[in-house]
């Protein structure tokens, strides 16, 4: 048991790596983005693929929570609501970006306001945990 609790922390260490290396490339799409219709198509092939490593987080925190018989701590507690937030941010941009048809500089601007709170929650639990 001991062994995949620990197994898990460093897996949840690099699914959490790799949900900031994802808003970073969502940062950079973003910031290259032109044309509309290219920008939709990227992601909507990018998104999907981007998502993995917060089920990667998401999963492994699970399994530790498993680890230590549901322990509901406030750090657990925390980071159970900092997911939700993150997924409801990405279901938002995703869903504006859908139906955009115009407007591709007022896109980037809300856009890059909600990759922001993004970056700001990953950072902020991360550093929380680590100190």
């Amino acid at each position: 048991m001991n062994e995949m609790y620990e197994m898990s922390i460093v897996t949840h260490y690099y699914s959490v790596v790799g949900v900031l290396i994802v808003i970073l490339m969502n940062f950079f799409m973003l910031y290259k983005a032109i044309k509309i219709p290219t920008y939709q198509r990227q992601m909507s092939l990018f998104t999907p693929i981007g998502l993995i490593p917060l089920g990667g987080v998401i999963f492994t925190g699970i399994v530790m929570m498993a680890a230590k018989h549901l322990d509901f701590t406030i750090e657990n507690i925390v980071m159970i609501v900092f997911s939700l937030c993150l997924i409801i941010l990405e279901v938002k941009r995703v869903k504006t970006l859908k139906y955009l048809r115009s407007d591709l500089e007022q896109y980037k601007k809300y856009a890059v306001k909600l990759l922001s709170i993004e970056m700001f929650l990953t950072v902020s639990i991360s550093a929380w945990m680590l100190f």
